[in-house]
């Protein structure tokens, strides 16, 4: 009798490979902590730290930062993320920087007093140090005292049915982790394709990796 699932299976288009990981939308790529792991010993990381394994990807997101750097965001449908500095952005292409992200915190300002406590003049995103409820992060970008002005981009997030643009204003921490650093991403995202939307605060915990953490499955 034919085989008329392995046939549709067949026909079913190949994912187009996503990025300098190379990976596409439905694709895999396999994390390994264990380097995180052993370079954390004696600190004590704000939350858990992440477990090897599997990251489904369900979208894919990337932005131009500068004339030499693109940004190129690998999501899965739990929000955390592997992201990659590199020159083009294209599959193939040297990796940069490697780091991974894992959501901490939300928050929604209920109004412009709110959202200029965090972005006016003398907003918290940009300041020498931000305190996480007694954590202490320290600003990564930027040097001197004084507050820098956060970093802006509009990255493309595509899931494979709709591609949405969204503004995001950044700045960056750190506090040392045993031999590593954890990292502190304070982002204000607004999706330029929702009209009525006000945006939100996502705070991000992110670690360095090596290239021979991340493998493509």
């Amino acid at each position: 009798m034919f085989d008329w699932f392995s046939k549709a299976k067949d026909e079913r288009p190949t994912p187009i490979e996503r990025g300098p990981l190379a990976v596409g939308i439905g694709g895999a790529l396999d994390l390994d902590f264990l380097s995180l792991e052993a370079e954390a010993i004696g600190g004590e990381p704000s939350h858990p730290l992440p477990k090897s394994g599997p990251l489904i990807v369900s979208a894919y997101g990337e932005a131009r930062l500068d004339g030499a750097t693109v940004l190129s965001r690998y999501y899965d449908d739990q929000h955390h993320v592997v992201q990659v500095l590199s020159a083009s952005g294209r599959p193939g292409d040297a990796v940069q920087d490697l780091t991974y992200y894992n959501p901490w915190d939300s928050v929604v300002p209920a109004g412009p007093s709110e959202w200029n406590r965090w972005r006016g003049r003398d907003g918290l995103l940009g300041q020498p140090h931000y305190d996480a409820d007694g954590i202490l992060f320290q600003r990564f970008w930027g040097e001197g005292t004084d507050r820098a002005e956060p970093v802006e981009f509009v990255e493309k997030v595509d899931d494979g049915e709709t591609m949405r643009s969204i503004h995001q204003t950044c700045m960056l921490y750190f506090r040392p982790l045993g031999s590593t650093r954890e990292m502190l991403l304070i982002n204000i995202e607004r999706d330029l394709d929702e009209a009525r939307a006000g945006g939100s605060v996502e705070f991000l915990l992110g670690y360095g990796l090596g290239p021979a953490d991340v493998r493509r499955v």
